[in-house]
C-alpha cells in the first residue's frame, strides 16, 4: 500500500494544469449507455474512480477504450447485462448512475444498494421513487434493487433534497421517456450542467440545468457524441488552499472561475488574492491569513467537498473560524489527524471551531475519506518536518497525480511504499 510523504516549509510557485471534473466525467460515462453507438469523451481524469466506472461498463457488455480520450461502445448483443454487482457498487457509489439509463434504454436493471460510507447516510431513495414515479417497477431483494418498465413516462418529481446523483440519474433516465418530465429542486451543480449539455448533443431536449427546476422532453432515440468534459473545480479549489496557505503564486491552468464562486469568495474574505487570468485562476498568498465562518450548501452555495481544506487553512488564520457542515453529518474524521499534527478544532456535533494560527509539526496521519485526505497533504506543506499521509487510495479516487502536481510548483512530496 502506498503512503505520501510531504516535508514542509516550500512555497509554492508556478502553474498547475487542472484535470477533467471526476464528479462530472461519472455520469457522462454512464450516459454513453443510452445512444446506440460510440461516443467520444476528452479531458478523462485517470483516477480510480473513473477506471472503476469503465470496469462497470465493461461488465454491462460495453467496450471502453482509451484513457485520456475514452472510447466508450455502449453494452449490446449478446455480451448485454443489466446487473450492476456488489463488488463494484461498495468500492464506488456513482456506479448507481448506470440505473436511470439501463432502464430508459433496455426496460429494466438490477443494481446493488450502495449503503453508507464513510462520511455519511448516502441513500439512494430519491432516484428510486423518481423512477417509479415516471412508471417503473421497483422491487428490492437481498440488498439488490430490481427496477423494470418498459417504458418510462414522463413525470413531475418534486426532490427532497438537491441530490446530485439523484438528479443526474432521473434526468438520464427522462431523456428516452415517453413525455415531459420536470424535476423540482433540482441540483444545480456545474456537473450537472455539464451532463444536460452532453444529452441535449446526443439529440436529448433538455432545459433548466443549473437553476432549481428542469425540464426533460422525451425522445425515442439518443445519437453518440464527442464530448469535452469540464475541469475539476474541487481539485482547483484545492490547490488553491495549498497556494494560500504556503504563501505562494500558483496559476491554476483551465480552472473555470464561473464554477467557483463561492470558494473563491471566501478566499478571497480570508485575505488571499484572487485573479481570473486568460489561462485559468491565479492564487497568490501573501500577508497575514484572516479567520473564514464557512457553512456547507448546495451549489451554489459552499461546496461540502472543500470544507476539510478550508478548516486545514482555517488552522493557519489569525483568530477564530467556524465551520458548519450541513451536507453529511460525518464529515469532521479528518479533525482528530491535524490535531496530531497540533491543530487546535473544538467540535460539537456539525459545528468546528479553528483557533489560529498553529504551528503544525509533521507526523504520520491516516487518510479516512476523499477530501480529508487532500487536507492532510495541504497540512504537510505548512508543517515543521515531516508527514506521512496513509491510505492513499482515497486521494486517488478524486486526484490525479497529486503528489507530482505539487512537485511540479516546488512541493516536497512523494509517494512511497508503505
Amino acid at each position: 500500500m502506498d503512503k505520501i510523504v510531504v516535508e514542509g516549509g516550500g512555497r509554492l510557485v508556478g502553474s498547475i494544469s487542472i484535470s477533467g471534473a471526476k464528479n462530472a466525467a461519472l455520469p457522462i460515462l454512464a450516459a454513453s449507455i443510452l445512444p446506440s453507438g460510440p461516443s467520444t469523451f476528452k479531458n478523462v481524469p485517470q483516477l480510480q474512480d473513473v477506471a472503476t466506472m469503465a470496469k462497470l461498463l465493461r461488465r454491462l457488455g460495453g467496450e471502453v477504450d482509451g484513457k485520456k480520450t475514452m472510447v466508450v461502445h455502449p453494452p449490446h448483443g449478446r455480451k448485454l447485462k443489466l446487473e450492476a454487482p456488489y463488488e463494484l457498487v461498495k468500492t464506488m457509489r456513482a456506479s448507481v448512475l448506470v440505473l436511470g439509463p439501463l432502464v430508459a434504454r433496455f426496460g429494466k436493471a438490477r443494481v446493488s444498494q450502495p449503503g453508507g460510507c464513510a462520511i455519511g447516510t448516502r441513500p439512494i431513495d430519491q432516484h428510486l421513487r423518481g423512477l417509479e414515479a415516471m412508471g417503473a417497477k421497483i422491487h428490492l431483494d437481498h440488498g439488490y434493487v430490481d427496477v423494470e418498465c418498459k417504458r418510462l413516462r414522463g413525470a413531475t418529481i418534486v426532490l427532497d433534497m438537491p441530490t446530485v446523483t439523484g438528479c443526474e440519474n432521473l434526468m438520464m433516465a427522462a431523456a428516452l421517456a415517453k413525455g415531459r418530465t420536470v424535476i423540482e429542486n433540482a441540483a444545480r451543480e456545474p456537473e450537472v450542467e455539464d451532463l444536460a449539455l452532453l444529452l441535449n448533443k446526443m439529440g436529448a431536449r433538455v432545459q433548466g440545468a443549473g437553476t432549481a427546476i428542469i425540464t426533460i422532453d422525451g425522445v425515442d432515440e439518443l445519437q453518440p457524441v464527442e464530448h469535452t468534459i469540464i475541469a475539476d473545480r474541487i481539485e482547483a479549489g484545492t490547490f488553491a488552499v495549498a497556494a494560500a496557505v504556503t504563501r505562494g503564486d500558483v496559476l491554476l491552468e483551465g480552472a473555470q472561475a464561473e464554477h467557483m464562486d463561492a470558494m473563491l469568495a471566501k478566499l478571497r474574505g480570508a485575505g488571499v488574492t484572487v485573479t481570473v487570468e486568460r489561462g485559468g485562476v491565479r492564487v497568490r498568498g501573501g500577508g497575514d491569513l484572516r479567520p473564514v465562518d464557512i457553512t456547507t450548501q448546495p451549489h451554489p452555495g459552499f461546496p461540502t467537498d472543500m470544507q476539510a481544506q478550508f478548516m486545514m487553512m482555517a488552522t493557519q488564520a489569525r483568530g477564530e473560524s467556524m465551520i458548519k457542515e450541513t451536507i453529511f453529518e460525518n464529515r469532521f474524521m479528518h479533525v482528530p489527524e491535524l490535531a496530531r499534527m497540533g491543530a487546535d478544532i473544538h467540535t460539537d456535533g456539525r459545528v468546528a471551531v479553528i483557533r489560529g494560527p498553529r504551528k503544525l509539526t509533521g507526523a504520520p496521519v491516516m487518510a479516512t475519506d476523499l477530501r480529508a485526505s487532500a487536507s492532510l497533504v495541504i497540512a504537510g506543506l505548512v508543517a515543521s518536518g515531516k508527514t506521512e499521509v496513509l491510505r492513499v487510495y482515497h486521494l486517488d479516487r478524486g486526484y490525479e497525480a497529486i503528489e507530482k502536481k505539487l512537485r511540479g510548483v516546488g512541493a516536497k512530496i512523494k509517494r512511497v511504499k508503505a
